[in-house]
């Protein structure tokens, strides 16, 4: 387990590679923060299904976050990014089937909690939030439900629905930290009923619904600032 690139700075931001020695392989993962002040308090990042660590979504989220303080980490999915070669990553068609030859939820699970020991052994514990749609909250929700580490979480593009649609059902009446869930209206992948149901069936007591009409990834970009200034609102800081 070990860092893998120097850090490199751009626009304020220092980005580093990780690679970990999981039980199914490697785990390449990068770690964005601030290059300057103090990072008072840690981001875990969920791709979407068929994309990856370095998705743009995932790198924008995490250049807003470190403007707050934030430090923001991705791994790539099992059966995702460099996780397989090029020819074997998942596509829309193969999504299911690349989902269980990984692992599935029991290996990505092992995986973020592993990336989160790595994590606090390097730079100690700190105040963490968790942001992840669609494939991010197949994995988020499950990983959230199953770490108290994680104080708070942002989800949703996802219901009872995919390849691990009975593990959502069975985890979310257990999951206790605030949220907020994201589903789009016209969602023309995840049905939205099936998105409302899972909602309905988190046991977080603080929870809200944000939901925006458009397709499955029309989320407005509004929506992802605002979903970040939300985690800013409560994930805690540090005191000191």
């Amino acid at each position: 387990m070990s860092w893998t690139t120097d850090p490199v700075v751009e626009d304020g931001v220092s980005e580093r590679e990780f690679t970990l020695d999981g039980a199914g392989g490697p785990i390449p993962g990068v770690r964005w923060a601030p290059a300057e002040g103090r990072v008072e308090r840690r981001l875990l990042l969920g791709h979407g299904g068929t994309a990856d660590k370095r998705a743009d979504y995932i790198v924008g989220v995490a250049k807003l976050a470190a403007a707050k303080g934030f430090e923001s980490v991705a791994i790539d999915g099992p059966g995702h990014g460099d996780r397989v070669e090029p020819a074997r990553r998942p596509t829309s068609e193969t999504f299911f089937q690349r989902w269980d030859e990984a692992g599935g939820t029991e290996s990505i699970v092992a995986d973020w909690r592993q990336t989160l020991d790595f994590l606090e052994a390097d730079g100690g514990a700190r105040p963490t939030g968790w942001w992840g749609l669609s494939m991010g909250t197949m994995v988020g929700l499950p990983v959230c439900a199953g770490d108290d580490r994680i104080s708070i979480a942002v989800l949703g593009l996802m219901g009872r629905w995919g390849p691990n649609a009975d593990d959502l059902v069975r985890l979310a009446p257990t999951l206790r930290c605030p949220l907020r869930f994201l589903v789009q209206w016209d969602d023309e992948v995840v049905p939205r009923d099936r998105c409302l149901e899972l909602f309905g069936l988190l046991g977080s007591e603080r929870k809200t619904l944000h939901a925006n009409p458009g397709a499955h990834a029309a989320v407005p970009i509004g929506e992802v600032v605002s979903s970040v200034e939300y985690l800013d609102r409560h994930v805690q800081r540090r005191p000191g």
